[in-house]
């Protein structure tokens, strides 16, 4: 063995009553009553022991079992000093027992020391005191020869096997541990992540409604400026009412898409595309339901795409694509080119930002650039 395990406690685990079963509990406290009457029994059954005695006797016995008690309490806190001192005193006890012709208690409480040492104790520490105990055992056991050996042999394995098992089952109490903290980690990394995407869905919300809400704010901010007829102001004013319903529809769906109740994606689209205006939607591929993060990431693109169409390219025709291929759907948002509207300054500039954010999540990508007739927006994600 390498000297670290010589001088290695037994972990606290193993020394602790945690993770014991009802038998092995039942078990321990069985072999302690069967000491404590065998110390008793020793005690008192001695021909020549008085009143006088028979009182030293109990104390005898009371004492060892507190020393007992006290030994399990310093050798569970690491203690080393303590423990041997206390052993020390087991010993000595054992000693003046076989002195004072008790030689039955005084073999048991060899045996005990023996064993506990070896069960409870660094090695370097607990093989010095079992040589001690078992060769003071050997020398007072008035047994035969072979029976005294096969009894040292037995209780110096016992010891050892009961460090092992000890060790077993503190193994065992570490990684539940390990185990349950792992979920409980695991558990909090995924009520984060649940709230990240709970504020992504909400955040991107309002961010389409309200910048849709905005271009037609601003607009009838100019028309008012420049005088224009009541009724063009009246119909900006309206369009924005319209942008602020479709906003809180779109917050009911989000809830909806947050509880795993999605309407069909393509559906979705074709009720996009129809309050758009000049606007198509193609789907190809094999049909079949997405995961919801990707499902959302679709819906997003797309409003966000045709939101900037409105504002950066008026007028303009708009093909939106969905193809379904074997390990991710595509969607792509193409627009035919269109005059500068008077508001493509509004916004932060942040919305396609957020949508390339969102796909990188995925393991996706989202590319937008300008083309040989408009814009084109592609958005890849895997399922």
């Amino acid at each position: 063995m390498s000297g670290n395990a010589w001088t290695r406690w037994p972990s606290r685990e193993a020394l602790g009553r945690a993770g014991t079963t009802r038998p092995r509990r039942m078990l321990a406290w069985a072999v302690r009553i069967l000491v404590l009457g065998t110390l008793l029994w020793g005690a008192f059954h001695h021909r020549h022991i008085g009143t006088g005695g028979a009182l030293a006797a109990a104390a005898g016995v009371v004492g060892a079992g507190v020393v007992a008690w006290a030994f399990f309490r310093t050798t569970y806190a690491h203690r080393l000093a303590p423990s041997l001192a206390l052993t020390a005193v087991l010993l000595t006890l054992a000693v003046a027992a076989q002195a004072t012709g008790f030689t039955v208690p005084a073999l048991v409480l060899w045996c005990g020391c023996a064993v506990s040492a070896l069960e409870r104790l660094p090695l370097a520490a607990a093989t010095p005191v079992a040589a001690v105990a078992l060769a003071s055992y050997s020398v007072f056991d008035t047994d035969a020869w072979l029976t005294t050996t096969v009894t040292v042999v037995g209780m110096a394995l016992a010891g050892y096997v009961l460090r092992l098992d000890a060790e077993a089952r503190g193994n065992a109490q570490r990684l539940l541990a390990q185990e349950r903290a792992a979920r409980a980690a695991e558990a909090e990394s995924a009520a984060l992540n649940e709230r990240s995407r709970i504020a992504r869905e909400i955040h991107d919300v309002l961010a389409h409604s309200l910048s849709a809400q905005l271009v037609h704010l601003e607009a009838a901010r100019l028309l008012i400026e420049r005088g224009a007829e009541r009724e063009q102001i009246l119909e900006r004013v309206v369009a924005a009412r319209g942008m602020a319903r479709d906003g809180l529809a779109e917050t009911r769906q989000a809830l909806s898409a947050l509880r795993g109740d999605l309407t069909p994606l393509e559906d979705f689209l074709a009720e996009l595309v129809s309050t758009a205006g000049g606007a198509e939607v193609t789907v190809t591929g094999e049909r079949r339901a997405l995961p919801a993060e990707a499902s959302q990431a679709v819906r997003r693109v797309a409003q966000e795409a045709l939101t900037n169409v409105r504002k950066h390219a008026q007028g303009a025709k708009v093909h939106l694509r969905l193809d379904y291929s074997p390990h991710e759907v595509t969607l792509n948002v193409r627009d035919s080119g269109g005059r500068t509207g008077e508001l493509a300054g509004t916004g932060g500039g942040y919305g396609l930002l957020g949508m390339r954010e969102r796909a990188e999540l995925l393991g996706g990508s989202l590319d937008a650039r300008p083309d040989d007739e408009g814009f084109v927006v592609t958005l890849k994600v895997p399922v």
